[in-house]
């Protein structure tokens, strides 16, 4: 059957649209804006993206100890089933790296951390000194730690769990109550490292948080003297696995949805016992423009570390940011796998 001339050109214009469509990246410009300039995505990264791979790169550190990733991935579900996944913590983190993890109740209590076992790779208190302890502790609380546990006692390790608990659930209730207590500066090692103001230089170096969300980046420096109007925010404390030993960490959540078709989720580091003087990571979930029930997942952390400053420092962090950039391609595949068998 032979079209009209009117039919043809109709086929040709819708034609015209479909290639058009498939040229252009499925995300809201405002987005695809923020990804290409501040989180350094390519247009052939989005090109990959739109087309089902899982794209992801190195994102330029600022200052010395500090590195980044980012990456992304399309997702056929509701965008809406990854926050209610990422809202079940526990759940959601599961795997082989999380060896214990569970959400502060609000506001925090001790009962909160009964999941979470001290023993001596975690937190040795016979050997805990002023500039040489295990763990991220203030100079006063190492000091307090021969005082307040009989380290010769045959329970002295349970006596170092019940304390460790107690001075870290000091130090969240101070974050969250915005009262006096938290720690400032940790004196466990030669340099002294200040985290509020490491988490300053990480936010700063992280733009991409005020451009898709104004008012996000004062909620996180300033919270919770600050608070963004409709954020959701929540903390979960987890052990993990990494290096010679495992860290202990507590992490701030908050999840905000400046439109129906897209929802920002960040999380912060309040305190990790090693390895970690700050870190914060984005995560973006954007609807997809031309496909329905889809949307576009991306990810992006920027952490700084002490140990990778000084002597051979180049070499030990090319070998955390080609392990942050496997974990993250693994983690984006494990999260599109999960959600898009459940639909």
């Amino acid at each position: 059957m032979r079209l009209t001339r009117g039919a043809a050109t109709l086929v040709v214009a819708l034609l015209t649209v479909l290639r058009a469509a498939a040229q252009q990246p499925d995300l809201d410009a405002g987005v695809r804006g923020v990804l290409t300039r501040f989180l350094r995505f390519s247009a052939g990264e989005l090109a990959d993206l739109q087309r089902g791979r899982i794209v992801k790169h190195d994102l330029d550190a600022h200052t010395p100890g500090e590195f980044g990733v980012a990456g992304a991935a399309r997702i056929r579900a509701q965008k809406a089933a990854f926050l209610a996944a990422a809202r079940d913590i526990v759940r959601f983190k599961k795997g082989p790296g999380v060896l214990q993890i569970g959400r502060f109740s609000n506001p925090p209590a001790l009962g909160d951390l009964a999941g979470l076992t001290v023993d001596r790779d975690d937190f040795d208190a016979s050997s805990c000194r002023l500039h040489g302890c295990g763990i991220r502790l203030p100079a006063d609380l190492i000091r307090r730690v021969p005082q307040e546990i009989d380290l010769k006692a045959p329970d002295a390790q349970e006596q170092a769990a019940a304390w460790f608990k107690q001075v870290l659930l000091a130090d969240v209730t101070a974050y969250v109550s915005g009262a006096p207590g938290r720690f400032q500066q940790y004196d466990d090692g030669d340099t002294a490292i200040r985290p509020v103001e490491a988490f300053e230089s990480v936010l700063e170096h992280t733009p991409a948080v005020g451009a898709l969300v104004p008012g996000l980046d004062e909620h996180l420096r300033r919270f919770p003297a600050v608070r963004l109007a409709d954020a959701e925010d929540f903390l979960y404390w987890s052990k993990e696995k990494f290096g010679v030993a495992p860290f202990i960490t507590v992490t701030h959540v908050t999840i905000v949805c400046p439109s129906d078709r897209l929802c920002v989720m960040t999380t912060k580091d309040v305190y990790s016992s090693r390895y970690i003087d700050a870190s914060l990571a984005l995560a973006i979930t954007s609807d997809a423009v031309w496909q329905a029930d889809a949307f576009s997942l991306v990810y992006a952390n920027r952490t700084g570390a002490n140990a990778l400053k000084g002597g051979l420092s180049g070499l030990r962090k090319s070998l955390v940011e080609r392990r942050a950039r496997a974990s993250l391609e693994e983690s984006l595949k494990n999260i599109r796998t999960r959600l898009e068998t459940r639909r």
